[in-house]
């Protein structure tokens, strides 16, 4: 089947939707074109430009960009490095991850806003002439024939507009709209719970670290971006009404008595306005497919901000995906059984992570009363981690690579078009040659 845009009944071929621009989207996206296949993908926001976001590049998709060729440009954009990862414990520095010895060519977490990553993304994919990037547009509708994907219905400029392809792909957040329209059963794990997050200003006396806990239990996440921090408050989940209740100036006093910071920079946080409520959830969907459609990334698997890893799994799932689905949609012999593959392929590392992730999660007692998840002792893994010099290796390794990375394995397949920006020549009724 041909992929139709339809505008006033002018059509289009082509052969694959991805619904969400975001890490794992725009990552599929760019592999597909760069294979020869014929993708679009849709974001429903007009820009990249959204705040407190996934910002953690993890070693793993570094060394995924370095197999394309891209890790020197990407790292020339404004990002801090971290080698290692630290937390307070019992009043010490305590070092819980050590990327140093990883055998990937960057052996640290680059910080950089996602907004840059994902522009970078962009900006790479449209150098291929069979890519095309539709921002604002909002899916609103699977399209069906009988039991089988075919397309969707989406709003654009104004416009209800409609896509069909031989396959759409789910990449659009824990939120998915395409999960939900599949009516793909989801697994939901819980989680004890929530955080806020903020900003306040970095002093050039503050502490050097690119990201660190601070708190009895961790109860504090501090990211450098450079020229302010970002604060990550953990709370106990369903409390931050009674937070809000008790008042700003009683979450500034909670914050500066865990932050390693000078108390008058909470000040900063001048309203409700600058707190931004994350709801923790673990969860995952039973079967991440139905024929004609798959998610990936957070739309099949919902991760816990521990370890920082949902954004990258979520690459790691579209490179899977690609390497399983590129050639057979540029050849036009898509099967279902195909997507049963991308599942079973990143079904171990989605339940390894989220299995470490609920033994790591914090537990609130029976008949206690809300309150900090900050107030505690640190989980006993963490008071492990900080006693040994190997563990540390461990869970750098886990966090910095995971349990299955993956390789680019799809093959630059389009002659007209480069790496560097777009072809001038087109390719219509032109053979393939693989680079």
């Amino acid at each position: 089947m041909a992929l139709r845009y339809i505008y006033s009944h002018v059509n289009r071929s082509q052969s694959c939707i991805v619904v969400g621009a975001g890490p794992a989207g725009l990552m599929l996206g760019f592999l597909l074109a760069r294979a020869g296949v014929d993708v679009t993908v849709v974001e429903k926001h007009p820009d990249f430009l959204r705040d407190f976001r996934g910002d953690t590049i993890h070693p793993s998709t570094l060394e995924a960009i370095h197999e394309l060729g891209l890790l020197d440009e990407l790292l020339a954009l404004p990002h801090q490095k971290a080698y290692q990862l630290h937390a307070e414990i019992a009043g010490r520095k305590a070092t819980i991850a050590d990327f140093s010895r990883l055998p990937t060519r960057a052996k640290f977490i680059a910080f950089m806003p996602q907004w840059d990553f994902l522009d970078f993304l962009a900006r790479k994919a449209k150098a291929f002439p069979r890519f095309r990037l539709m921002m604002a547009t909002q899916v609103t509708a699977l399209r069906w024939d009988n039991e089988r994907v075919v397309g969707v219905n989406a709003h654009h400029e104004g416009r209800d507009i409609v896509l069909e392809a031989d396959l759409v792909i789910g990449a659009d957040g824990r939120n998915s709209v395409i999960r939900e329209a599949a009516g793909l059963e989801v697994q939901s794990f819980g989680t004890a719970t929530d955080i806020l997050w903020m900003k306040v200003s970095k002093h050039v006396d503050d502490p050097q670290q690119a990201m660190g806990h601070a708190g009895s239990r961790q109860g504090m996440v501090l990211i450098d971006r450079g020229d302010y921090w970002q604060c990550g408050y953990v709370i106990t989940k369903g409390t931050v009404d009674a937070l809000k209740h008790e008042g700003l100036e009683a979450l500034r006093r909670r914050l500066s008595a865990i932050a390693p910071l000078p108390s008058d920079r909470f000040e900063e946080i001048r309203s409700w306005d600058d707190v931004h409520l994350l709801s923790v959830r673990i969860d995952r969907l039973a079967k991440w497919w139905k024929p004609g459609v798959l998610c990936i990334g957070d739309a099949a698997h919902a991760m816990s901000p521990i370890g920082g890893v949902g954004v990258n799994l979520a690459i790691q799932d579209a490179i899977a995906t690609a390497n399983i689905l590129a050639e057979p949609l540029r050849e036009g012999r898509m099967e279902t059984r195909l997507l049963s593959a991308v599942q079973r392929r990143r079904s171990f590392p989605t339940k390894a992570t989220q299995k470490l992730q609920l033994m790591m999660r914090s537990r609130k007692r029976a008949g206690e009363a809300p309150r900090n998840a900050g107030d505690r002792k640190p989980p006993l893994f963490l008071r492990l981690i900080a006693r040994s010099s190997l563990l540390p290796r461990l869970t750098g390794r886990l966090i910095g690579i995971g349990f299955r990375p993956e390789h680019v394995k799809t093959a630059l397949v389009d002659w007209t078009c480069s790496l560097n920006g777009p072809s001038n020549h087109s390719r219509q009724d032109k053979t393939p040659v693989t680079h």
